[in-house]
Parts: C-alpha cells; sequence; structure tokens
C-alpha cells in the first residue's frame, strides 16, 4: 500500500452497500472498503469514519492491489449477504460480506464477517485495518494476542478506553511499516478461500468468543429467506419492494422496534455543505408509513414492534413530546460538530445528534393519530392506556394548534404557518372522531369535530392561493411545496378537487426535474429565509414517489405509472436509494440508505398495484365524508 492511499477519501454515495445486524450497519463500497461501522448501536460513535473523511479515519478493505477491470456486486436472493466480484488480468475473486443478525434479546456482540474466495486464475489481495474509535478521534492500541487455554486463539485487539473490538481470521494482518495500520498481502488461487470476523466487546476481561465465519454466512441467509417468506406482495416490480421492504427492516433497532431514519450522519444534501445532518434517530412522522410499508405486504409483527416503541416513547406529559427520539426512546439528541473530521468529500460539518429534535412540529400529532388509527383498522388491538395517551395527546393540541411551527422539513428559519403542518392537525382531530364512531372508543367527539371543520375551513382559506392556483408552502405565501402533495392520501380532500388537480400540476411545473424528480420547495437564493440555510439541495426522493401518489389519486394513473417506473430506475445497482438526488450532478445527495426514501416507494407500490390490506377503509383509500 503506497502513501497515496492513505489520504483516499470515499466514493460516490451510490457504490456504497449495506450491511445489518438489526443493532447497527456497516456500508461497504466498490473497491471493497467498509468505510462506514458505529458499534454496538446506529447511534453509537464510529469505528470506521472513512465515508466522513479518507482511510486515516478508519476503514477496512479487501480487494485486488491491482488494476480491477469490472466488479459485480448483488444481494444474495433477498438476504443481506453480499457478494463483490472482482475481475482483474491474472483471476477473479470474490468478497462476500454480513453481518448476521441477532434476536431480540440476544446478548451476542456485534460481528462483521468477511470471506474471499478464489474463482479463477489467481489474485493478489490487499487486507488493509485502520481502527479509529469515537468518530476517528481516538487512536487506539493495537496488539496481537496468542492464548492456549483453554484452546489455541490467536486474535488482534484493539482497545481505546471503553471502545473495543477483536479481529480473528484464517492469517492476521501484521502492523503496516511507519504506519498507525494493520495490512495483509496474499495471493488467493482459484478454489482457496480465506476469512475473517470483527466483534465489538463491551469489556477486556470479557472477550467475545471466537465464531464460524461459515456458519455464521449461513444463519444470515436462512434469517433473511425466513423473513422475506413472510411478504406477500407479489405484483409489478417485486424485486424493488421486496429489496426497499428489507431495507427497512435492516434499519430497525430490533430490541425496540425502533426504524432510524438511516444508518449515516452528515452526507450532504447540498455539496456545498450546510445542509447536513445526523439521521441515525427514530422520527414520529415515520410511523403511518412504517405502518403502511410492512403491515400492507405481510410483515405485521414489526408494525405491531413499531407502534408499541411508538407508544412507550410518547408515554408521559403530552407538552414533553419530540419529534425523535432514540432507537431505545432517549430524549436527548443534543448536535454538536466533529470539527476534525473534513466529512464526506471535504463537505463538512459532520454533525452529531440532532437540534431539530426540540423543534414544535404540529403535524407530528396527525401523524401519530394516524398511525393509530391504522393499527386499529389492521387489527392491531387498541388498550385503555393507548386511548388515555391519545386523548392526553389531544387535550395538548386542543391547546396548540393555533400555533405556528417549523413544519415538516424542519426549517431552521423562522415558524410560520405550513400548509401541510395544518392538514396534519386535521387529520389528528379526524382520526380521534374516527376512533369513536367507528372503533367505539370514548371521547369529545362534539368538540373534535368543532375543531376539525374549524381546521379544514382555514386551510382552504389561507393555505390556498387562487393567483398561483395551488395550495402553498404556508399562509400568505407564493412558494409551493411538494408536502401539499399528501393532502389527497390524508382524505383532506380527494383526488378529483380541482384545487388538488392544480396543486399536483403547478407543483410538477415548479419543482419536478427530468420528469421523475421532486424537490421538497425552491432552494433558490430567493427562498433561503424560509430554511435559515444556504445552498441548493438535490431533489427529494419521497417526494418524487409523494407525487405517483398524487398522481393516482387525481386519476392519471398511466402517468403514476411511467413515473413510478423512472423513478426505480434511479436505484443504484443493489436497489438502494439515499434522500435525495442531484439531477445536475446525476448522484445520490444526502444520507444514505434512507429509510424514508423506500417507505415511500413501497407505499405507492400500495397505492398503484395494491398491497395486503385489513380493515375497510385506511389514510389510503380516503372516503368521501372525510371532509
Amino acid at each position: 500500500m503506497t502513501g497515496d492511499h492513505q489520504h483516499s477519501g470515499p466514493g460516490p454515495i451510490e457504490d456504497y452497500a449495506l450491511l445489518s445486524d438489526l443493532r447497527t450497519a456497516a456500508l461497504v463500497g466498490k473497491d471493497g472498503s467498509i468505510d462506514w461501522l458505529c458499534l454496538p448501536r446506529f447511534d453509537s460513535p464510529a469505528t470506521f469514519s472513512r465515508l466522513l473523511g479518507s482511510e486515516r479515519h478508519g476503514h477496512w478493505r479487501i480487494a485486488p492491489t491491482g488494476a480491477v477491470r469490472e466488479v459485480r456486486r448483488r444481494y444474495r436472493d433477498n438476504s443481506l449477504v453480499l457478494e463483490t466480484e472482482f475481475s482483474t488480468d491474472t483471476g477473479t475473486m470474490r468478497l462476500v460480506d454480513t453481518m448476521p443478525p441477532r434476536e431480540k434479546h440476544s446478548h451476542d456482540s456485534p460481528c462483521v464477517v468477511r470471506t474471499v474466495e478464489g474463482l479463477s486464475g489467481e489474485v493478489d489481495v490487499e487486507l488493509r485495518w485502520v481502527v479509529r474509535f469515537a468518530y476517528a478521534d481516538a487512536v487506539p492500541w493495537v496488539r496481537r494476542v496468542r492464548e492456549t487455554e483453554p484452546v489455541l486463539d490467536e486474535f488482534v485487539l484493539a482497545i481505546a478506553g471503553p471502545h473495543i473490538v477483536v479481529l480473528r481470521g484464517d492469517v492476521l494482518p501484521q502492523r503496516a511499516r511507519n504506519e498507525r495500520a494493520h495490512e495483509l498481502v496474499f495471493t488467493l488461487r482459484a478454489g482457496e478461500r480465506m476469512s475473517w470476523v470483527m466483534q465489538w466487546a463491551p469489556d477486556p476481561d470479557e472477550l467475545p468468543a471466537p465464531r464460524d465465519p461459515d456458519q455464521e454466512v449461513r444463519d444470515s441467509e436462512d434469517f433473511w429467506r425466513g423473513w422475506t417468506e413472510k411478504i406477500t406482495y407479489a405484483g409489478p416490480h417485486r424485486t424493488a419492494i421486496h429489496r426497499s421492504l428489507a431495507t427497512l427492516k435492516a434499519l430497525t433497532y430490533q430490541p425496540s422496534g425502533g426504524i432510524v431514519a438511516a444508518p449515516t450522519t452528515s452526507l450532504p444534501e447540498s455539496l456545498t455543505g450546510q445542509r447536513n445532518w445526523d439521521y441515525r434517530y427514530c422520527w414520529l412522522r415515520d410511523a403511518t408509513l412504517v405502518l403502511l410499508a410492512l403491515d400492507n405486504f405481510g410483515c405485521s409483527q414489526e408494525a405491531e414492534d413499531w407502534r408499541n416503541w411508538l407508544l412507550r416513547t410518547v408515554a408521559g406529559d403530552p407538552a414533553d413530546l419530540q419529534i425523535m427520539y432514540g432507537v431505545q426512546g432517549e430524549r436527548h439528541l443534543l448536535e454538536w460538530e466533529a470539527e476534525w473530521l473534513p466529512g464526506y468529500q471535504g463537505v463538512g460539518p459532520v454533525r452529531i445528534g440532532n437540534a431539530a429534535s426540540r423543534q414544535l412540529q404540529l403535524d407530528v400529532y396527525g401523524e401519530i393519530m394516524d398511525a393509530l388509527h391504522l393499527a386499529r383498522e389492521r387489527g392491531l388491538p387498541e388498550n385503555e392506556e393507548s386511548w388515555a395517551l391519545q386523548r392526553g395527546m389531544l387535550r395538548h393540541l386542543e391547546r396548540i394548534w393555533r400555533e405556528p411551527d417549523r413544519g415538516l422539513w424542519e426549517v431552521r428559519g423562522p415558524d410560520r404557518y405550513f400548509t401541510h403542518s395544518r392538514v396534519m392537525v386535521w387529520v389528528a382531530f379526524d382520526r380521534a372522531i374516527r376512533a369513536v364512531e367507528e372503533d367505539g372508543l370514548r371521547g369529545p367527539v362534539a368538540r373534535w369535530r368543532q375543531i376539525r371543520d374549524e381546521v379544514h375551513a382555514e386551510v382552504l382559506e389561507h393555505g390556498w392561493n387562487p393567483d398561483r392556483g395551488a395550495f402553498t408552502q404556508y399562509y400568505g405565501g407564493d412558494s409551493l411545496d411538494a408536502a401539499t402533495l399528501l393532502i389527497p392520501g390524508a382524505g383532506f380532500l380527494p383526488g378529483t378537487d380541482e384545487r388538488v388537480r392544480s396543486t399536483v400540476r403547478a407543483v410538477q411545473r415548479e419543482l419536478q426535474r427530468d420528469g421523475y424528480l421532486v424537490d421538497r420547495y425552491s432552494t433558490s437564493e430567493d427562498q433561503h429565509e424560509v430554511d435559515g440555510l444556504s445552498g441548493r439541495e438535490g431533489s427529494f426522493l419521497a417526494c418524487s414517489f409523494w407525487m405517483v401518489d398524487a398522481l393516482h389519486y387525481c386519476g392519471w394513473q398511466d402517468e403514476a405509472e411511467r413515473m413510478f417506473r423512472g423513478l426505480l430506475d434511479l436505484a443504484n445497482d443493489l436497489g438502494l436509494y439515499s434522500e435525495e438526488y442531484d439531477a445536475r450532478a446525476g448522484r445520490f445527495t444526502g444520507n444514505f440508505p434512507q429509510a424514508f426514501s423506500h417507505l415511500a416507494l413501497v407505499n405507492a407500490a400500495s397505492v398503484l398495484y395494491g398491497g395486503r390490506r385489513r380493515g375497510a377503509r385506511s389514510r389510503r383509500d380516503p372516503r368521501p365524508d372525510a371532509w
């Protein structure tokens, strides 16, 4: 390895693959390098941080030493067992990567299993292992250990304060000369195999026992095969739907049922910087989409786990409700910057934590009430504690619903009366009324009905701009917002309403790019006072799938299907999506893989082609009498 390598940065976001053990996740590049891994949880400090810097910030690369003619990748069936084949002038090798999922209450330590197989000829291979704990702020003490009791066990131990990992393998790397890295170079011939297992350890006196790498790979395949057998969808684009559902499962923190928005932080939404956020947390507004996405296609247990996480997390004083929490329901997500990391391809800052967790976003109340309404419709039993919690939230919402907020997009500009937020206030009271009228629960339905009707009239008066012929981003403004595409799906107005149709066409004219991509809202210079940030961002992929939904509700089915097919073509070679797509640069931007994008994809498929449903009505089948 030459000195130049230690300064090389990460590749394009779309070049990464996802590994997950349902506790945390790793990103593996096409170059065979694991460039991002937080241990032992999604939101723990990173052990490999090359994704936000260079090789010296931590990575684990296994790849040919020389020129590579071709790289081919695939997941085995619907699993998260990744195969990467490297073809060189002298031969071909396969790299197999996985993180074996652990059962809900398992105390097994997280581990990464990597195996190389010689397929033809011979290939000179390099393994380079650079551990940097605490987001690359802690260089560990690394030593080779050889134990003979009770059995022969040889491994490399890296330790720095509370951070500990152990590496075992058929051959172990040695410290590189003049570098704080460990490396190994060997020749791999056809038919030969070598494996390594890296494990996290909670205590230097309780190091994890060795694991059989071949068995771990088989266990991973068996787990994912068994899980995907539950998926009931067999319509068009089945491969894309299955991959998106598996990605949502992979972003689930198994012990609690919470789902992180993404396993990464600070992958830039704008290549000019500033719009970098930490997404390794659980957003409450994802609840509705998660329940739809998982339960529509047969994953009822995951939907129930998410519902239970939601109820535990929001329990308490409704005035303390946050928009996001940690994977176990933690409240304090203080935001700070890791100034020693330069950021992805030099685009900073690198933020840890998320200050938006303390914002007032009124739409969250509607999302929660809608999610729990859907849970009842789909057969998840309600209980007195759950309904009491919902009534408490509604009492609080009755006191604050007239206040301005920061809106769906968590703007860091001034509070406003965002149209989407007001629509979701309507949803909150509408779902409460339906709980009484349809499900036999008790509540002050007359008062709720009065508020619901007042909010509805207010949105039609102040959110609709007749000069623009569209619902605008906020009251009194003239700028557009893709969140208004959610109006028909929420049941606020039907897709046949001319105001909805006109809004959809207006969003297409002003926010749609290249036929398939939709921006959240304008981020041109004259719009920066809305979100308080500089720089243009890419098109938001979830909004692009929302356009598919809206076109369907408006009765434009052929157009909706054409757009859906176009968006499917934007996935990377493994079927994964980031948060945004920069049409100018032709690349992914934002955190990756993004749950919101995959949620929107599978829900669009449900709208277009149907999934398994329980209950006579749902948010996706708005009733004429719901407005």
